[in-house]
């Protein structure tokens, strides 16, 4: 089950799976600040994807909210794991940085010319960004930061169940 729009000439996609076996350029990691793969989808690249990872990560240091950085994706499908740092736990101004974490995140795709980018649900989940906030705020984000000529071709949103996939289908549904 899928549902696709096109925002700006890419296609977006919401899939229900696990994004550490997305078959995509690049993928998307909520990141902490000081780029530690913690639990979630951060323990399963760092398996999945092996130490290379984690020393990458290691030789950049911290990232501030609102920015991202690429590592190489190590032994995933992917050829890149953009590591996106966002608000956590309800912090003040949470929608604008939220916004600002994904279009960082598309910006980093496009410098890597990435054609196929996975996301998670951004904040959703350990970080406590309600999943209809989820949804309205990074389509939103998709709809502003999907308009430069080397953007990607597909968009693809991994929600791991119905419970997430629900208002993110509600969102795409009311693009026209």
């Amino acid at each position: 089950m899928s549902v696709v729009k096109t925002i700006n000439g890419c296609m977006v996609r919401l899939e229900k799976g696990d994004i550490t076996q997305a078959d995509a350029d690049a993928i998307v990691l909520y990141a902490r600040e000081d780029l530690k793969l913690g639990s979630g989808y951060g323990n399963a690249i760092s398996i999945r994807g092996g130490p290379v990872i984690k020393q990458e990560l290691e030789a950049k240091g911290t990232v501030s909210v609102g920015e991202a950085v690429v590592t190489t994706a190590g032994n995933l499908k992917a050829k890149y794991v953009i590591h996106a740092v966002g608000p956590k736990f309800q912090e003040a101004d949470l929608d604008s940085k939220l916004k600002r974490t994904i279009l960082s995140a598309l910006q980093r795709a496009q410098e890597k010319t990435a054609n196929r980018v996975a996301f998670p649900l951004m904040g959703a989940g350990f970080y406590g960004v309600s999943l209809d906030q989820c949804a309205s705020v990074m389509i939103a984000a998709l709809e502003a930061g999907l308009t430069e000529k080397n953007q990607p071709r597909e968009v693809i949103i991994y929600a791991l169940d119905s419970r997430e996939y629900a208002p993110f289908q509600h969102e795409l549904e009311k693009l026209k």
